[in-house]
């Protein structure tokens, strides 16, 4: 699991900010949202401009070297702070794999390239490069030392970490190897204007096509009644067909030509909970509501935040401010350059009786 993360000099932040998961509060209620001691499932609140999207996609920058995942285009057009353009842009993630604390801290210059990177496990270092110079632990990781030397230039900015992960036989446990599938298992998307997302998948699907030939179309149909009461009796398709198809008034019309914005966005979503089930480590869906009603974003999220994996969500809906749903540990404010929990932003003793979200709107959470 991710327990914390930082980053300096990416687009708007010109400072350090750092997210903390691995600090949950004692609350008795809502318990299956922390796993393990860390924060499993969380959701993002701040002002326009405050940095949500601009977090959540820092977060994503290790997918872009560590996997051969699908990556955003245009990830790194404006990547670093303006004002700071000759300087690099620090990443810090800190995982638990197990017993085993693994913290993994890298810089990249303003157009993408790997300049420093470092492993540290359970206190140990097993690497450190920067600059020119490299140590590496040569128990673990015995090389030659034309190797090493070539390593320490590192003119193609090669990862030092897929480097060990391709060129020495490690066991199912070790932790690169945990690193490596931990990473392979993010997934970041969002659907606005246009749908986006970044890791877990190699391919681009139509989602019609994926639902059919997954023998999904029942299961879609279900979905779509549980969490937004909408019923639609879809035809039988072929295991070929192109289009989803609805039985409306004796005829059948594309599904694509009578749902609405919303209702599309869902169908996106239950693709991605249906790949998320198996393969998901840690996912974080930008303004994944923003089509939805109230109510509808609410039995989304328990439907989201019932997976095994990690789940994060921004939002501007307060409705899901609600101990019903999570606990004060587990909603968090970004502004200024900072990110913490309610229960880090009041003196008060927060318990499940309160109204948390009427807390909120009468700024009872100073950041």
């Amino acid at each position: 699991m991710l327990t914390n993360f930082a980053v300096k000099n990416y687009r708007g932040f010109k400072d350090r900010i750092e997210w903390d998961l691995s600090n949950p509060s004692n609350y008795l209620f809502n318990q299956e949202a922390i796993k393990d001691g860390i924060v499993k499932n969380g959701i993002i609140y701040g002002p326009n401009g405050s940095g949500k999207t601009n977090l959540s996609l820092a977060l994503f920058d290790i997918v872009n070297h560590l996997t051969q995942k699908f990556k955003k285009p245009d990830y790194y057009r404006n990547f670093i702070y303006t004002g700071r353009q000759d300087s690099l842009v620090e990443f810090e993630y800190t995982f638990k794999f197990d017993k085993q604390i693994v913290k993994y801290e890298y810089a990249k210059s303003r157009d993408g390239k790997l300049i420093n990177e470092s492993l540290i496990v359970d206190d140990k270092e097993v690497f450190n490069h920067k600059g020119k110079e490299l140590f590496i632990d040569s128990v673990s990781f015995p090389m030659g030392a034309m190797v090493k030397d070539g390593l320490a230039q590192n003119a193609n900015h090669v990862s030092i970490v897929n480097f060990l992960l391709t060129s020495y036989p490690l066991r199912t446990d070790n932790y690169l190897m945990k690193l490596r599938d931990f990473v392979n298992g993010m997934l970041w998307f969002r659907n606005l204007d246009i749908r986006e997302f970044i890791g877990m998948e190699s391919n681009l699907y139509i989602l019609d096509e994926y639902i059919i030939n997954k023998n999904l179309v029942d299961d879609f149909a279900a979905f779509l009644k549980t969490v937004s009461e909408q019923k639609f009796t879809f035809a039988k398709h072929e295991k070929n067909d192109k289009k989803l198809l609805v039985e409306y008034d004796g005829k059948k019309v594309a599904f694509d030509d009578i749902a609405s914005t919303g209702t599309h966005s869902l169908m996106l979503l239950y693709f991605w909970i249906h790949r998320m089930k198996k393969e998901a480590s840690f996912v974080f869906i930008d303004e994944f509501d923003a089509f939805y009603h109230y109510e509808l974003s609410y039995e989304v999220c328990k439907r989201l935040f019932g997976l095994d994996c990690q789940v994060f969500t921004s939002s501007h809906n307060t409705y899901l401010m609600s101990n019903d749903l999570l606990r004060p540990d587990c909603y968090f404010i970004i502004k200024d350059n900072m990110i913490k929990p309610l229960n880090a932003l009041t003196d008060k003793e927060l318990r499940m009786g309160n109204n948390i979200e009427k807390m909120f709107r009468g700024k009872a959470f100073d950041l």
